[in-house]
């Protein structure tokens, strides 16, 4: 039986934090409600970071997903997150820290604006804590500390008393590196588990579609057939049919990519893209091909 595969779908991870900032702030921050005035809408500066740090090629195996993030303050004043997760199955190039100092200075440069820096890492090394960047040189020395947290470090029973819904998402890229060989049969287990940890807390409906969409895709089974069987599972279980299916899903994230109904309002370039990120989550082909517009036999040869 082979390591099961990990989902490294940027979409996925970019997706819930928007869909749970103020969850994720609370369960970062014990005293966020006291700090950050949650009423307000967040603006999320995909754009701008995007402008001060163009997207590169971060080597086999490791994922960086970034999120820079304007909040109010309960006094009113504007203040900047910066989320940074780090999804590998090692440390990489062990240039985090480095890059976060990077990160600080040039946001700062930009926008002037105090930032607090959070670095969630996801991957499967115990040794790898980077929490610090320090450089020194003639009398000159230079220490930037930030946020780290470490999904390997966190005790299972601890994020399931806790009621915050971000806590399932950790609870989900946790049980991910500690059950790498598992069977299809094992893993449905394990994703019905999380739903109905899901389930007990309190979130919106906007919320707990996005829950449900990171639980269910996070991890692919090599049968791509048993997650029609979990999906219609679910179903079963809440007595309704109002979850996201593998269609609704593939159209949903290829609508925000500038993909329509199977209508490519981009480059071609980008659904094949798409296509192969879809593919690589071991979702059926034919679904592939009405998400994208895209022919069965072109997905095939990808």
């Amino acid at each position: 039986m082979s390591p099961r595969r990990r989902r490294v779908d940027d979409p996925l991870w970019k997706s819930i934090l928007e869909q749970t900032f103020s969850h994720f702030l609370r369960f970062i921050f014990p005293d966020a409600d006291a700090i950050f005035d949650l009423s307000r809408p967040f603006d999320y500066l995909d754009k701008e970071f995007e402008t001060l740090f163009p997207p590169e090629n971060t080597g086999r195996g490791v994922r960086y997903v970034d999120k820079l993030v304007k909040v109010f303050l309960n006094d009113g004043r504007e203040q900047f997150v910066l989320c940074h997760v780090e999804i590998q199955s090692n440390k990489g190039r062990g240039d985090l820290a480095e890059r976060m100092f990077r990160y600080f200075y040039r946001i700062w440069d930009r926008y002037k604006v105090p930032i607090t820096a959070i670095a969630i890492l996801a991957d499967e090394s115990k040794g790898y804590r980077p929490v610090v960047y320090s450089q020194e040189f003639m009398g000159t020395s230079l220490r930037y500390d930030f946020n780290s947290y470490k999904i390997l470090d966190q005790e299972e029973s601890e994020l399931r008393s806790n009621r915050n819904p971000f806590s399932v998402i950790v609870l989900t890229a946790l049980l991910a590196i500690v059950n790498k060989k598992v069977t299809d049969e094992g893993l449905k287990e394990i994703k019905h588990d999380l739903y109905d940890e899901m389930m007990k807390r309190e979130m919106d409906k906007g919320t707990r579609q996005g829950l449900y969409d990171f639980l269910t895709y996070y991890v692919s089974f090599d049968n791509e057939e048993v997650l029609s069987i979990f999906e219609e599972e679910i179903k079963t279980k809440i007595g309704r049919s109002d979850t996201m299916g593998t269609q609704e899903y593939l159209l949903d994230k290829a609508e925000k990519k500038g993909i329509q109904k199977g209508k490519i309002e981009g480059k071609r370039e980008e659904a094949i893209a798409i296509a192969l990120e879809f593919k690589k989550m071991g979702l059926p082909i034919a679904d592939i091909a009405k998400g994208t517009g895209l022919s069965i036999e072109e997905i095939e040869k990808l």
